[in-house]
């Protein structure tokens, strides 16, 4: 399935819009994570915990909007946005929504 964050597709007819579709993932982060991660913002450096969780929520709400497309009749989602927030006490749990256009192309 093509999924871009383009409303448009250069050589590519959208012929029928099937609707908004969304994918969320929230993921938690466990109290080690959380202490490393700490630890790193005071020495400095990258907390690659914390980019993991955040490439395995995006790659989840990318599926689950994919799969709603695919509900849908659509072969296609335009205009897809990803947004990114933190939820829970102290900002503990991550939170990934993915939304777009689910189309059909000619």
């Amino acid at each position: 399935m093509l999924v871009t964050t383009t409303n448009t597709l250069q050589g590519q007819e959208i012929a029928e819009y099937k609707g908004i579709v969304t994918g969320e993932a929230i993921l938690g982060a466990n109290l080690f994570k959380d202490l490393f991660a700490g630890i790193r913002d005071i020495v400095g450096g990258r907390s690659g915990a914390y980019e993991q969780e955040l490439m395995k929520a995006r790659k989840i709400a990318l599926e689950e909007m994919q799969q709603n497309a695919r509900a849908l009749g659509a072969n296609a989602v335009v205009g897809v946005d990803l947004d990114y927030e933190t939820l829970g006490q102290g900002g503990s749990m991550l939170m990934v929504s993915a939304t777009g256009t689910a189309v059909v192309l000619r």
